[in-house]
């Protein structure tokens, strides 16, 4: 009986904890889901273990989201196991830059603007784009599972509606908040976030380099001129920069993920941190 069980559920691979939410709001009870990057690591550098690579080699589906380590690794999953379809969560998503600074004026920039993607890949903190992650995810679980096909649909469309009510709240958390406020990030995840709620994220680290001493006395001169009442860092990243200048500001160090599991409560975090409710 238990084999059957097993034998009757898909098994998926995904990339970073927050796809694992989605992935199990849509396939439910149907669908195992193993994940990659393990939670307090880094998807730009991430390595699997090799008792991941047992997950690849049973998987029908990897759900590839764009992060960093899947450049490299990609590839050897797909030889690991050929019968594996990747699926790209970012179709049909309009990436934005990543943040870059403007004081910072030296010709290493324009190196280290090649070395990087120079695309911003965290579009899961939209939950704009999480609706077309949603959708992406919705299509595939019923194109390669057509029996539970309506169980997807239906639990898509309760998903959708979820968003829906995370947006409202968001919006009515920031409603007082001016157009273009900033906020202070020292790695700059929250672009889109940024974006669909008429916000600028004022990051600390730039291409992986955090600021030169000249740099940092500028942003913090930013930061007082624009009210900054907290900064947000990532433990994933050191956050003793961060320290500093909350340190000189007498302002707050937010520990919070994009990474984190609970996706929309987390959102809801940061968004009353933003509005000053913390």
């Amino acid at each position: 009986m238990t084999s059957t069980f097993i034998l009757a559920n898909m098994n998926v691979v995904v990339s970073i904890l927050p796809e694992q939410t989605f992935v199990k709001k849509i396939g439910g009870d149907k669908v195992n889901v193993s994940l990659m990057v393990l939670p307090g690591n880094s998807p730009h550098t991430y390595e699997p273990k090799p008792s991941q690579m047992k997950n690849i080699a049973k998987a029908s589906l990897y759900f590839a989201i764009g992060v960093e380590f899947e450049n490299i690794w990609l590839e050897k999953f797909k030889n690991l196991n050929r019968n594996m379809i990747v699926i790209d969560l970012t179709k049909d998503i309009e990436k934005i830059n990543m943040a870059s600074h403007h004081h910072e004026h030296d010709s290493h920039k324009e190196e280290a603007h090649h070395e990087h993607s120079s695309k911003d890949p965290h579009i899961w903190t939209s939950p704009k784009n999480v609706k077309v992650i949603a959708k992406n995810i919705y299509l595939s679980l019923a194109e390669n599972d057509p029996e539970n096909g309506l169980y997807y649909k239906a639990n898509y469309e309760n998903f959708i509606e979820e968003i829906n009510i995370l947006d409202s709240k968001i919006k009515n958390i920031l409603s007082k908040k001016k157009s273009n406020s900033k906020f202070m990030v020292f790695h700059p995840s929250w672009g889109y976030f940024a974006r669909d709620y008429n916000l600028k994220q004022l990051a600390i680290e730039l291409e992986g380099k955090t600021p030169k001493p000249k740099e940092l006395i500028m942003l913090i001169k930013e930061a007082k001129e624009e009210n900054i009442s907290a900064i947000f860092t990532q433990p994933e990243f050191s956050d003793e920069v961060s320290k500093v200048m909350a340190n000189e500001l007498k302002i707050e160090v937010i520990k919070v993920s994009p990474l984190a599991k609970n996706w929309e409560e987390n959102l809801l975090n940061i968004s009353n941190a933003i509005a000053g409710n913390h």
